[in-house]
């Protein structure tokens, strides 16, 4: 069994802002397998499915990003999941936008989602797959009001295209693992 879960804010003020990417990869997989992310449990909406014969939660913590570790540690705790068994699908402003990286495990890079997770969780080799938003063309930009900020026209087919090649990563994972996603998709260009 896996939890899939992409981080992002709830409400509709943080639709389609950069730090929701994850939770619009989470809508783009459930589109594709035809599932309804429409159940609340441990402070999530979510909704199940099988890939490559596993079962799998596909999860959008509403705790607020900073606090999705309560949502995905309570999934974690009561399915009795190990780390590697959680992928998280998260932004990453150091990837240029609709770059993908995976990774089997690592530090939070200065997400506090990441960190909320990792703290939580006590352990940082779960699975992530981060999607590129870039990052603010002038230093004294608030990060903060970036991320928070909306994609631009420009920025949309680029990142529609990052959301596609992210569902595969994910899917690759639960296959053939972290190494073989790292291999297929780390190395892609938009």
């Amino acid at each position: 069994m896996y939890i899939i879960a992409g981080l992002g804010n709830p409400g509709r003020q943080y639709e389609m802002t950069r730090h929701n990417i994850g939770f619009h990869t989470i809508d783009y997989i459930a589109d594709q397998l035809h599932v309804k992310i429409n159940k609340l449990k441990f402070k999530a909406l979510y909704g199940e499915t099988n890939i490559a014969g596993e079962k799998v939660l596909l999860v959008k913590p509403q705790t607020y990003m900073n606090l999705s570790g309560d949502s995905i540690g309570d999934f974690a705790e009561f399915y009795k999941l190990p780390p590697e068994n959680i992928i998280i699908i998260n932004d990453d402003v150091s990837l240029e936008a609709g770059r993908i990286r995976v990774r089997a495990k690592g530090s939070a890079g200065g997400h506090n989602g990441l960190k909320s997770i990792i703290y939580r969780l006590q352990s940082d080799e779960f699975p992530r797959v981060k999607i590129g938003v870039g990052a603010p063309e002038h230093e004294d930009y608030d990060l903060k009001d970036y991320v928070l900020g909306r994609f631009t026209r420009e920025e949309i087919p680029i990142l529609e295209k990052s959301i596609i090649n992210a569902a595969g990563a994910v899917e690759e994972i639960i296959k053939n693992g972290s190494e073989s996603a790292m291999n297929r998709f780390n190395s892609r260009q938009i």
